[in-house]
């Protein structure tokens, strides 16, 4: 699909869709759990009919209504010894695959893992090394990318895994949970954290009997856990109102962005401290903030991203609409997402006539004119995201390819868009 956006000033409200991260884990531990589960305000996207798939195949029933989704769960035990072969594509969705995988780990039956092309282009390897260490057996078919199987049992012990994605560390942290014996994690490397933060927030809620070590370098896990029926509303996602937050400070115009919890362990919420420290202005009331760079002059900063990497093309934009030099660091692991995000967005900052310079761990970028172009998302939903906000402040009309891409994990993302024109 085509889209072409045309510049404008941005106004008015938009409501922000339920978390993806907090979603896909709720869909997971609510499978696990004895029981039915509801969750209320969950993000309906690709990713989340993913993990939807994933959960089913595992054996959990699930009814999907319009503002809920309704889990029964499996008994634990019996989902550990059962020894039926199944198949799961994930589609896009990493999150699905990594945090399933693990889970599969537990299953005594031959777990099937593929995904899309993106997916099979994305290693797995420290995670499928780990999980081989604590007694999972690993078919690879693709070196350490999907496709491959997974067979338990998950008998616990040690392992030591570099997480250049939490999502690894997230799976482990669930299925060591429930596993027999007690599992120990060395974590040299944690990219991410505040989504192992939330991963624990939810695994606290199970009572689930887990020691972190200062910096989380170290992880006890008991195991023995027994996950429990549950009913919680999902916060709204600040991944996807990152672009909300940023379309304002490129327009210079003013956006209240609603359904949000300020307190909530996602770390995208400090892409709003970024923003004030580049200028402009923010203001919370309850479960909303209105952000503002009406008569304000954005300044480039230097921003380090390593914990909310998914900010990088929507902050990159931000940047090439500011005053002077940006530099964004300490974010390499950007590399290894749907694209190649910080060598995608060299290219359409440099197509846009921006002045532009690829590190290996971010970019720095000397804000001028946006020219008019044409944007490839590559069929990275955060790149035609941003290629969409990117066109409301642009010199002329932005055309995106394969637009369709934002429906990955927002859905009525142009939707919002027309909605904020003017």
């Amino acid at each position: 699909m085509e889209k072409t956006i045309t510049p404008t000033k941005i106004s008015g409200t938009v409501s922000i869709p339920g978390s993806k991260s907090h979603t896909i884990r709720a869909l997971l531990i609510a499978t696990l759990a004895e029981g039915k589960s509801i969750i209320k305000n969950p993000l309906y996207s690709l990713d989340t009919l993913s993990c939807i798939e994933a959960c089913k195949a595992f054996g959990a029933k699930i009814v999907a209504e319009d503002e809920k989704i309704i889990v029964e769960g499996l008994d634990i035990n019996q989902f550990k010894q059962s020894k039926d072969e199944i198949s799961i594509d994930v589609g896009n969705s990493g999150t699905t695959l990594y945090l399933a995988t693990a889970v599969a780990g537990l299953r005594r039956g031959k777990t099937n893992f593929t995904g899309d092309k993106q997916i099979q282009n994305r290693t797995a390897e420290t995670l499928l090394a780990s999980l081989e260490d604590l007694g999972v057996t690993v078919i690879r078919n693709n070196a350490n990318n999907a496709p491959y199987t997974i067979q338990g049992p998950f008998k616990g012990g040690k392992t030591r895994m570099e997480c250049k994605t939490s999502q690894f560390l997230s799976g482990l942290l669930i299925a060591a949970s429930l596993a027999d014996e007690k599992t120990t994690i060395e974590v040299p490397l944690l990219n991410e954290q505040p989504y192992v933060t939330m991963t624990l927030n939810w695994l606290e809620k199970q009572e689930a009997e887990i020691k972190a070590y200062e910096g989380y370098y170290n992880f006890e896990i008991e195991g023995g856990a027994i996950f429990h029926n549950f009913e919680e509303t999902i916060c709204g996602d600040f991944s996807s109102a990152t672009f909300f937050f940023c379309a304002p400070v490129i327009t210079r115009s003013t956006l209240t962005i609603e359904n949000l919890d300020r307190n909530d362990s996602q770390g995208d919420k400090e892409v709003l401290s970024i923003l004030a420290e580049m200028g402009a202005r923010i203001e919370w009331k309850d479960t909303s903030v209105t952000v503002s760079a009406q008569d304000c002059t954005v300044n480039g900063i230097s921003i380090d991203l390593n914990t909310m990497p998914d900010a990088l093309p929507a902050l990159a934009i931000t940047a090439a609409f500011s005053s002077g030099r940006t530099r964004i660091y300490n974010v390499e692991h950007a590399r290894f997402k749907e694209t190649d995000r910080i060598k995608a967005c060299a290219q359409i900052l440099k197509q846009a006539g921006i002045e532009i310079t690829e590190h290996r761990d971010g970019l720095e970028i000397i804000g001028g004119t946006f020219s008019s172009c044409t944007i490839d998302s590559l069929d990275d939903h955060r790149l035609a995201m941003s290629a969409a906000i990117a066109a409301l402040g642009a010199e002329g009309p932005i055309k995106i390819l394969n637009a369709e891409a934002a429906s990955v994990t927002f859905p009525n993302f142009y939707d919002l868009i027309d909605k904020i024109s003017n």
